[in-house]
């Protein structure tokens, strides 16, 4: 076995065995010597290619790379743990699309786009499942709290940026059974969101990314 051969197998046990996304610099923390950013993107890239054909996905979020089962097998692996989905509904779903598409917003702000009051326990269940955190407050009178997503919507999303979002119309949200940390992409085709008149962000905000605006 090569060195590089060698690299490439800790790599892939690292990443098998994690239970959250690694980034270069974490990865990098594996090898004693001064193995280098990009011989370690080449060998993920190497990885990437010997899974297509497997089980198993090799991708990249916002925290890093980890590997993540196909959909063909979310429904065998949901039944391991069916009572840990967090059931929400649809209408916390639209508050988190809102969130994602025009922030940093407030809560004035999704009431008006949704054309109704929002009830407290919307944002208390998004907080609560970390992914929507408060960044700061608007300079109105009130200065009201501003909301936006946090690094851990990206990764459970599996999207590297915010960028990535889709199309505003047809922006996808979840089916909640995926989204508990099971490592299953949670976007899913299914539930569109209820208020198509939101433009898209980069057409009316100035979206900071992920990596200028800090997100925990």
């Amino acid at each position: 076995m090569t060195q590089i051969d060698k690299l490439k197998e800790v790599l892939e046990v690292a990443l098998l065995t994690s239970n959250q996304p690694l980034s270069i610099d974490d990865l990098k923390k594996l090898f004693l010597d001064k193995t280098d950013r990009s011989t370690i993107r080449m060998l993920l890239d190497e990885i990437k290619n010997d899974w297509e054909e497997k089980s198993m996905n090799l991708v990249q979020v916002a925290s890093g790379y980890r590997f993540q089962a196909k959909a063909d097998f979310t429904e065998f692996l949901m039944r391991l743990s069916p009572d840990r989905a967090p059931n929400y509904s649809r209408a916390v779903m639209e508050v988190l699309a809102i969130i994602a598409y025009r922030q940093p917003v407030t809560r004035a702000d999704i009431e008006m786009i949704r054309g109704v009051s929002l009830n407290s326990n919307t944002l208390r269940q998004l907080i609560e499942r970390e992914w929507i955190e408060i960044i700061g407050q608007k300079e109105v009178p009130g200065r009201p709290s501003l909301y936006a997503t946090t690094k851990h919507f990206l990764n459970d999303f599996a999207l590297k940026s915010l960028s990535e979002l889709p199309e505003l119309n047809s922006v996808l949200t979840a089916e909640l059974e995926n989204s508990n940390n099971t490592n299953i992409n949670p976007l899913t085709p299914d539930i569109l969101v209820g208020d198509e008149s939101v433009e898209h962000p980069k057409a009316s905000v100035d979206m900071d990314s992920p990596d200028d605006r800090k997100q925990s």
